[in-house]
């Protein structure tokens, strides 16, 4: 179609942005055709307000679908122009769910031979995840990459390019967070962007080109139409304020309506008659998957395009002879948008002039309906979720469709979905027949990939004394001995590779830090000083662990700062209940998930739902975020289901959990040290030459520090308050039992505004707390510490950590934690000393992202 019959079919007299323009100011400001391609509406969303509406993708508007379809098409068609048709064929095409999944698909076909493949937010059982990222603003925020192939996104990865799909670039976080999870897994030369409008800030688009530079590699972008948003101050405030105001007023006039009706007997409630739903059998091609969830190949492609006419016939015929001659809805289903795209531009064929065929899908974000021409979602058709989603039930929505007049709705929905939900009462079905002639159903089979074998042995666990300085009674480590592989590297020169995404931070180990006299002096007063405290909630946590997962769970400790936690969890339930425990350590990778061989092994030898994960503190929460995928991922690929992931923690600043000691930030000794706190073993290790798929992770026993190692007199010396603190910890634990402990995620807040206001963009290097800004001194390259205003003593070692690295202490009010680290965000070796200390000249960002020298 050519683009002055798409801006043709868009055009409109009123502007489909003006209803939310006029009320809470903002302006869209952008190139000719913007306003055609956008409408505006309100989300009902805490994280942003406004919700930029597209005419062309097909999602919320009903529109042709060959103008949606070839939307995509032309997007991709530039890329090829722009790679050349060698590195095309070699490029692979990652589009986003849900709202891009058929737009990143357009795009592939649009390359011609490049394979395709979306994220997803539903585990599929048999399917290892292969990487995810996070989207901050959206309604749902997690993806997965589900690839069956796990070499999709390596294959030449050093050669071929990766070409990323969204439907609109509003900061460019979410296109961030990608390209630095995926390039961390698969670094490679050269990433294209691709959007059908970018609406990004000048400080946002800089900000993607430092990024690129930062990695090493060129980053090129593809778009439609390019503008911005004006966003009035406190708009997000005052949308939400709009949308109450509109709910609560649509709430009143229905009730108003109710008593209406109730009041005239004469006159009773109109009840349309039921519509007959008339099932078609697609006659689906075997074997071509229904989307890209797991992979979408060129020959997949060639397949369903000899097939799609044959397909569209069939629902030609189920339609009759009314709906042929009338407005025909081709409806999609959250993420099944390519399928029923491509139904759909094949019936607009098979049907020509006689019909008027639309195509949009279904939704799970909320958005206000107001049925006003300037606003872009006029009407909405809410029914409960038909899929079985691992986030569990919950309202989804048709927009634009009730009231539009159709005279028949294809609805399309893979095999999963079509459950009974979708065929009750007040399933979708019956939604759409009371607002159409005839409702069609056309099932997609859903694409079940291989499930992966597992192996028919699993490894044992290690134990103390040939494997860390525990009694081996202590805790079985589900780890590999790593002991004689070189693994450290200097801070600085990990810290570089990590932030260019030439390593992931597991890959390697960090040399030991060596506690000088004055701090091993310092470690020593503060074990003797919180020793009482740090038992009041090892007792507390173990008392609400054992009340409400009794009456022997399993305690599994996330390596290695959880396993001190674990033994001393460990001691109190056989010092005050007799009861002997069994103890492992398992490890967790942020943006890897966790050991899966070790939860097999768990699930082989005991019964997954009385395991107790178990950490030393949260911060952020990123960890608490992590297991609760891993384990849903693990479930969903066929491992042992049951695993419950709450983790039970010693301190909860973050407020992350429910399940906890206490939530005060303060020093747990156990943060002060590496491995000699820790029973003399390492940080846990995954890299792919060491750790095969059916291993455990690895870790190495540091035997050499044996005579500075302080594991043992750590726990010795909190197990003899025990008894001294029983009377406070039986009423701590009852109190809790009793109270609401829901998680507030005041902490990841915290993070979120503290990344922004600094000029980090990346929450990964904001490490809250007391036990992480350890961390970050020891570990990794520090910037600055942002310590609470007269926080005390519980910061004395901090403050001498700081001062040994040259790392400015800025004192802050409004801060939820004792402290906060920042890992130094643009780091190189010119950034710093050779020792990692901050030195003057070091460029450094300011709050709004721009370089300052010398801070």
């Amino acid at each position: 179609m050519s683009e002055r019959a798409t801006r043709e079919e868009n055009v409109d007299v009123v502007w489909s942005g003006d209803w939310v323009a006029e009320r809470l100011g903002v302006a869209l400001e952008g190139d000719g055709d913007l306003r055609e391609l956008l409408g505006l509406a309100l989300r009902r969303n805490p994280k942003r307000a406004h919700l930029l509406v597209s005419n062309v993708l097909g999602k919320h508007v009903p529109q042709r679908p060959s103008v949606v379809y070839g939307a995509g098409y032309g997007l991709g068609e530039r890329v090829r122009e722009l790679l050349g048709e060698e590195e095309a064929r070699r490029a692979v095409v990652l589009g986003y769910a849900e709202t891009a999944t058929g737009l990143g698909h357009a795009v592939a076909d649009g390359l011609r031979d490049a394979p395709y493949l979306h994220s997803t937010r539903r585990p599929v059982a048999g399917v290892r995840q292969a990487g995810g990222f996070e989207e901050a603003h959206s309604h749902a925020t997690s993806h997965l990459l589900l690839p069956e192939d796990p070499e999709l996104l390596a294959q030449g990865a050093d050669a071929s390019t990766l070409v990323l799909v969204d439907d609109e670039f509003s900061t460019g976080n979410t296109v961030l967070n990608t390209i630095r999870a995926l390039h961390e897994l698969h670094p490679r030369d050269r990433y294209v962007i691709v959007a059908l409008v970018d609406m990004r800030s000048p400080a946002d688009r800089d900000r993607l080109t430092a990024f690129a530079a930062e990695i090493g590699a060129r980053v090129d972008l593809v778009t439609r139409s390019t503008g911005t948003v004006t966003l009035p101050d406190g708009v997000l405030e005052r949308g939400q304020a709009l949308v109450a105001a509109q709910e609560a007023e649509a709430a009143r006039e229905a009730e108003a309506a109710r008593e209406a009706g109730e009041a005239s007997a004469s006159a009773p409630p109109f009840v349309p008659a039921p519509v007959p739903i008339t099932r078609v059998d697609l006659a689906w091609p075997a074997g071509v998957p229904d989307g890209g969830r797991h992979g979408f190949t060129p020959a997949h492609r060639a397949a369903l395009e000899a097939a799609l006419p044959g397909m569209a016939e069939r629902i030609a015929g189920a339609l009759g002879g009314g709906a042929r001659r009338g407005r025909v809805l081709v409806l999609g289903f959250e993420e099944l948008m390519y399928a029923p795209l491509r139904l759909g531009t094949a019936l607009e064929q098979a049907l020509g002039a006689d019909a008027e065929v639309r195509y949009s899908t279904t939704t799970r974000s909320p958005v206000l309906a107001v049925d006003d021409p300037g606003y872009a979602i006029r009407t909405r058709l809410v029914f409960p979720a038909h899929d079985a989603p691992a986030d569990g039930p919950g309202d989804r929505y048709a927009y634009n469709v009730a009231g539009a007049g159709f005279d028949a709705v294809v609805a399309v929905v893979d095999s999963t979905a079509d459950t009974p939900e979708l065929h009750a009462p007040e399933g979708l079905l019956a939604r759409l027949a009371a607002h159409a002639g005839q409702v069609v159903l056309a099932v997609v089979p859903s694409y079940t990939p291989t499930p992966v074998q597992e192996p028919a042995v699993l490894p044992e666990p290690l134990r103390g004394p040939d494997f860390s300085s525990y009694a081996p009674e202590d805790v079985g480590w589900l780890l590999q001995d790593l002991s004689d592989t070189e693994l450290e590297a200097p801070t600085e020169e990990r810290e570089e590779a990590i932030q260019s995404g030439g390593a992931h931070y597991a890959e390697s180990l960090p040399v030991e830090y060596q506690p000088s006299t004055e701090y091993q002096a310092l470690f020593s007063a503060a074990l003797d000083a919180s020793a009482a405290r740090i038992a009041r909630a090892v007792g507390t946590v173990t008392e609400t662990v054992l009340a409400e997962r009794g009456p022997r769970p399993v305690l599994v400790s996330l390596a290695r700062a959880g396993t001190p936690v674990g033994v001393l969890m460990r001691r109190w339930a056989r010092h005050r209940h007799g009861l002997d425990l069994p103890h492992y350590a398992i490890s967790i990778v942020r943006g890897r998930g966790i050991d899966a061989t070790a939860l097999r092994w768990l699930a082989a030898h005991h019964d997954p739902a009385d395991v107790v994960f178990v950490d030393g503190w949260t911060g952020k929460g990123a960890i608490t975020r992590e297991l609760a995928a891993a384990i849903e991922e693990f479930e969903a690929s066929g491992g042992p289901a049951g695993f419950d992931p709450e983790i039970a923690v010693l301190a909860d600043p973050g407020g992350c959990v429910r399940t906890y000691g206490t939530r005060e930030d303060f020093l747990i000794p156990s943060a002060c040290l590496n491995s000699t706190v820790s029973g003399l073993i390492s940080r846990t290790v995954l890299r792919a030459d060491l750790v095969g798929p059916n291993d455990f992770h690895g870790g190495k026993f540091y035997r050499e520090l044996a005579g500075s190692d302080v594991s043992v007199r750590f726990l010795d010396t909190i197990a003899a308050r025990f008894d001294e603190v029983a009377g406070q910890v039986e009423d701590e634990a009852k109190e809790l039992l009793a109270a609401d402990r829901a998680p507030t995620w005041e902490g990841w807040a915290a993070v979120e505004r503290i990344s922004e206001e600094y000029g980090i963009h990346d929450v990964n290097l904001v490490k809250p707390g007391v036990g992480e800004t350890t961390r970050v001194l020891l570990r990794r390259v520090p910037w600055k510490i942002l310590a609470k205003r007269g926080a005390g003593a519980d910061l004395t070692h901090i403050r001498l950590l700081a001062e040994q690295r040259g790392v400015p202490v800025e004192e802050v009010d409004d801060l939820p934690y004792s402290c906060v680290g920042l890992i130094h965000p643009r780091y190189t070796r010119g950034a710093t000393g050779a020792d990692g200390k901050a030195v003057a000249g070091g460029s450094t960002p300011a709050a709004d992202g721009e370089a300052v020298k010398g801070a």
